[in-house]
């Protein structure tokens, strides 16, 4: 069984603290944190009957760690935990809650928690999770996705069926109990329709039109996916020496199979993997960074900037294959010399490096170096 990257870090930090798991539906945290309990931790879900009646009874099993799973389906879950953990710190007891994506988004709803817990995301699958920097693994991710099941299936097939069914489940059963949300076929033809807009700036105003709804229906139900890391959302990076534009934002997709397009299926997969990169750092490390993208007024774009207080650290650039350097790169790596700068290739095999220090380098040789 793989190892998931969070282990670690997550079974370091339940020594000091509760620790609250979230990100993507079936992603693998219920599989993470069975791994962490062991045979000796105790575990309860609120979705099984017999296990939501011990929840509101208190009867929790002896084990260590004890975990909850979909602990925030209960109303009270927050007043809930921090009596659970103030109670047990005594007698050091470990606490870890896993659940839905939901969890980042209510655990955002009040201070009850403050400072009793550390919090994680778990990403999908990556090249350099699972270890293995061949073309072949790289070509298996982009067909099959980076969720477990479908990804360890091997069968596109079973891949295909997956994602329909992850899809519709999402709006139906997540979505739909997230809050009040009356249109759900229309919500199921916008998860149909983003995917054929990765990589370009996303308007709410003609996803409006193409829908027929109000501009406020569509900005909810897009905050609404997002919670539930359907997709997130990039903003342009901009500095005082570029003309970036400053409103725009691109998003991309947690399950990049949706995106049909070979070359911007792949520059998703890349967005994923850099957000991964991204998020353990802020969760695992502490250190503040964000992921951005490059797009000024004269339609120069660079398809990421990862940046941090400081300003730009890192820039990436998405090609299918072997391609000449693209000249917005070399635009951007001209005003901010001393950054990083790559331009990668889904099928490349050239790895070289420019007369202005960017590496021209297959998709995997780049891959390798995040999480």
């Amino acid at each position: 069984m793989l190892r998931r990257y969070l282990e670690r870090s997550v079974a370091a930090d339940l020594r000091k603290k509760m620790v609250l798991l979230a990100g993507p539906r079936q992603v693998g945290k219920t599989t993470l944190a069975r791994s962490l309990a062991g045979r000796r931790g105790g575990y309860l879900n609120w979705d099984i009957d017999a296990d939501r009646a011990k929840i509101l009874q208190r009867q929790h099993p002896t084990g260590d760690p004890l975990v909850l799973d979909e602990i925030h389906k209960y109303r009270a879950w927050r007043n809930y935990l921090k009596g659970l953990y103030d109670g047990s710190r005594e007698h050091g007891l470990r606490i870890l809650v896993t659940g839905s994506a939901r969890l980042d988004f209510y655990r955002r709803g009040g201070d009850s928690l403050q400072g009793r817990y550390f919090f994680y995301r778990l990403h999908p699958l990556s090249l350099a999770e699972l270890g293995d920097d061949r073309r072949d693994t790289l070509r298996q991710l982009l067909t099959l996705g980076g969720f477990p099941e479908p990804f360890f299936s091997q069968s596109e097939r079973d891949a295909r069926r997956w994602s329909l069914d992850y899809r519709t489940r999402l709006v139906r059963e997540d979505l739909a109990s997230l809050e009040r949300f009356e249109d759900l076929g229309a919500i199921e033809l916008l998860l149909l329709r983003l995917p054929a807009l990765v990589g370009s700036p996303l308007s709410l105003n003609a996803l409006r039109e193409d829908l027929q709804v109000s501009h406020h229906a569509v900005r909810r139900w897009l905050d609404g996916l997002e919670r539930l890391y359907a997709f997130f959302r990039l903003a342009p990076f901009g500095a005082p020496r570029i003309r970036a534009v400053k409103k725009e934002q691109k998003h991309y997709h947690f399950d990049w199979t949706l995106v049909l397009d070979p070359a911007l299926r792949f520059e998703n997969l890349v967005a994923c993997a850099l957000r991964k990169w991204v998020d353990w750092r802020r969760d695992a490390e502490g250190e503040e960074q964000e992921l951005r993208y490059f797009r000024d007024v004269d339609r120069r774009e660079v398809d990421f900037v990862l940046v941090d207080g400081r300003g730009p650290r890192l820039f990436v650039e998405c090609k299918l294959s072997d391609a000449p350097l693209s000249p917005a790169l070399r635009y951007l790596v001209q005003r901010f010399p001393a950054v990083p700068a790559w331009q990668i290739a889904a099928n490349g095999t050239r790895d070289v490096a420019t007369a202005e220090g960017i590496r021209l380098a297959p998709a995997a040789t780049f891959l390798r170096t995040l999480v």
